[in-house]
């Protein structure tokens, strides 16, 4: 059973501060981005208008990121193992992800797909996949296998990608700079991940609550949250899905959730989700000091 638990949320103080007023009230815009609900954050006077632009944009990324539309570059990649000229977004995440991959010496890997759908496709069933079947996924998985380059995305054979790591964060980024090209400041982008572009329109910074207690202030930074138990396999809410592919078991991590911020929220993303697979404080030190700017905003144990 795979349920997904939302670990960040916006303080209710981002919608007014007590005794200091806006010359426009906060708007607020929903939507969808990748499976998991998106918001816009921003007081303007077209808000509509911009929250209607930034909607296509996200449709347009997903048309490139997502594992469920059909036709989109992903799954154009997965089915074929090639894509030719690839769009520079996807390039750009990947170069992202290789970077994250070699940090966390193998544990961040998106060619985890074929074990992660094995798992997927056994919970579905009611239970988890035999010794056997993990085993012949994870011949599958390799990020060395990949090659990748402006020309074609190939893949070794069986081979496939997921960008669930990272993809939500990259989104937020894209849509920041959009709007930042836009002469916008003053916004909160939300589409799992969080992206600040400027502080709050009061003046303070965009205070973002951690379900594990405590705030984060958010100003032109990014802030992401992954935990082993947010979204799980079985039933009683124990086999996470954040899986090893250096062992192809899903983590038994000490920690309940981990929350990174960066400059980018697709490093975040991408950083929060590897740091889950390490086993000590002094590790995830280490791990998320490699990116500069990075910084481990909690790490809550299990």
């Amino acid at each position: 059973m795979t349920t997904r638990r939302r670990f960040l949320t916006i303080s209710a103080a981002a919608l007014a501060f007590p005794g200091r007023s806006l010359a426009a009230p906060v708007y607020t815009w929903q939507g969808i981005a990748l499976g998991a609900r998106a918001t816009l954050r921003l007081a303007h006077p077209e808000a509509k208008e911009i929250s209607a632009r930034v909607a296509a944009e996200i449709a347009r990324l997903e048309d490139i990121f997502s594992l469920y539309r059909p036709n989109s570059s992903l799954m154009q990649l997965n089915r074929a193992g090639r894509l030719d000229f690839p769009p520079f977004e996807l390039l750009e995440c990947l170069s992202i992800a290789g970077t994250v991959h070699r940090a966390s010496e193998g544990r961040f890997d998106p060619t985890i797909q074929p074990l992660w759908a094995c798992y997927a496709e056994a919970s579905a069933r009611g239970g988890l996949p035999e010794k056997n079947v993990i085993t012949r996924a994870r011949l599958n998985i390799g990020w060395e296998r990949a090659r990748i380059d402006p020309s074609a995305i190939v893949l070794g054979p069986q081979m496939a990608l997921t960008l669930n790591g990272i993809a939500q964060g990259y989104i937020a980024d894209r849509v920041a700079e959009m709007l930042r090209d836009e002469g916008l400041t003053n916004v909160l982008i939300d589409t799992g991940e969080f992206r600040a572009l400027g502080g709050h329109p009061d003046g303070r910074a965009w205070p973002v609550t951690l379900a594990a207690g405590g705030e984060v202030p958010l100003d032109t930074r990014a802030l992401a949250t992954s935990a082993p138990l947010g979204t799980t396999f079985d039933e009683y809410s124990q086999v996470g899905h954040i899986i090893d592919p250096r062992t192809g078991q899903p983590t038994q991590s000490h920690w309940q959730e981990i929350s990174v911020s960066a400059a980018s929220a697709a490093v975040a993303d991408a950083l929060s989700t590897a740091a889950c697979l390490f086993e000590t404080r002094d590790g995830l030190d280490t791990f998320v000091a490699q990116f500069q700017g990075a910084l481990l905003e909690d790490a809550t144990a299990a």
